[in-house]
């Protein structure tokens, strides 16, 4: 399994077992116990996997291991399989069939149920099925039915920077490289006390103006125990992803076609069209309209008593502020991009379009490039660092001197241009 897949599938089990691991759970009486039923009750998308639920005990596993390793990422990369090739689970063609059969057949015990499915051939001749996996997952999915509709309520989290919601906004044309554009806004706010930790307007919505927009608000408002973003492609992106996961911030997505659970940040887009947006002149430059808005929310919108939590949002946040999380001074470093190359015979590697040197003793390797912009990129070899790529200059190559052929070996010549004549000349 190469590297990006083994990132994605920590990543993910970072994210499942975040709960248990971003505070101390002894401190509550229970809440280890309630934590883990809900991570085992709920269905996932698990990557590289055709699974949806996931046991206690891997769970428990995975906490440890994270623990173990130091409360690092690669604590959770996946381990090699003893097992390949045996069966392991019931595929999602098997679950379909046996739960069509369960509905056509309520009143049928498990046992006979089974045994109807096998009559029907949905398991192969000769499987063996586990029937304290069939009663499970009977079990989930009555559960499931039974849920009916889903719990609404309104909630906040208890202190400032436990959570950040974060989303973008299609804002106004302006006026950029004389030519009339369309801006969007990206911004994040803090749960609990409703404070714009940034917002910025930039010329498109992509993942390196929203990682912008995030180190800006983490470098002046700390890390935040959770971030919650939505679905959309500037935030399903495996460089944030690994970046959250390495700094300890556990990332949550928003259901598709669910707006209410990012409510504060669709309301404080609102409060933007409603108040800032109408303010506006025509012809703004992008500079401009950033100056303008960052005046607006300190000045006016961070000034203002919050009609839910009736304080203003600043001095809410700052009752908090002992027990925020410094951000670290490489925040970028976190997030770097991330390429596979094998050095060339000429220690050269080729990155987007530019050939590059490799550090000595590199030749024929298959490195890790490690990289934020092109100008720094750094090569790693089993997860040891071994320098970083440099410019390659053919001229300067051409100067050095290389290694002169062993005098012992074979003396080879080159023939004569012009043949001597008898005189010598």
């Amino acid at each position: 399994m190469d590297r990006e897949k083994q990132e994605k599938i920590a990543v993910f089990r970072f994210g499942v077992i975040f709960p248990l691991v971003e505070k101390d759970l002894h401190e509550y009486w229970g809440e280890k116990e309630r934590i883990l039923k809900e991570l085992v009750s709920k269905e996932w998308e698990i990557p590289y996997s055709k699974r949806t639920y996931i046991s206690k005990a891997t769970l428990l596993n995975w906490v440890k291991r994270y623990e173990d390793g130091g409360r690092k990422i690669e604590a959770l990369f996946p381990e090699s399989r003893g097992d390949r090739g045996r069966m392991r689970s019931i595929s999602d063609e098997q679950i379909d069939a046996l739960m069509r059969l369960r509905s056509e057949n309520p009143k049928l015990s498990t046992p006979r149920l089974v045994e109807k499915a096998q009559g029907a051939r949905v398991f192969p001749p000769g499987t063996e099925v586990s029937m304290a996996s069939i009663y499970r997952l009977l079990k989930i999915r009555k559960a499931k039915r039974q849920k009916s509709e889903q719990d609404m309520r309104k909630f906040e989290v208890q202190m400032s920077n436990d959570l950040w919601q974060s989303d973008c906004m299609h804002g106004p044309q302006i006026v950029i490289n004389g030519k009339k554009r369309k801006t969007y806004l990206f911004a994040i706010i803090d749960d609990h006390s409703r404070l714009i930790t940034h917002g910025q307007f930039y010329p498109a919505e992509n993942l390196e103006n929203y990682l912008d927009c995030l180190w800006t608000a983490m470098r002046k408002r700390g890390l935040p125990r959770k971030l919650y973003v939505d679905n959309g492609a500037s935030f399903r992106a495996h460089r944030l992803q690994l970046g959250c996961a390495a700094l300890e911030v556990g990332l949550k997505y928003a259901r598709p076609y669910r707006p209410q659970g990012k409510g504060k940040i669709e309301r404080f887009f609102r409060t933007v069209r409603m108040q800032f947006l109408p303010e506006l002149n025509e012809n703004l430059d992008l500079e401009k309209i950033n100056e303008l808005f960052a005046r607006y929310i300190e000045h006016q919108y961070h000034q203002r008593i919050h009609g839910t939590t009736g304080q203003k949002p600043i001095d809410r946040y700052l009752a908090d502020v002992k027990a925020l999380r410094k951000a670290p001074d490489d925040l970028p470093e976190y997030f770097r991009k991330q390429e596979i190359r094998k050095v060339n015979k000429d220690r050269t590697v080729q990155l987007s379009g530019r050939l590059y040197e490799a550090p000595a003793g590199l030749v024929g390797m298959k490195v890790v490039l490690r990289y934020e912009n092109t100008d720094r990129i750094e090569v790693f070899v089993d997860e040891k660092s071994r320098g970083f790529l440099k410019d390659l200059n053919q001229e300067v190559n051409s100067r050095i001197k290389r290694d002169r052929p062993d005098p012992s070996g074979p003396t080879i010549t080159g023939g004569q241009l012009f043949e001597r004549t008898a005189g010598g000349r």
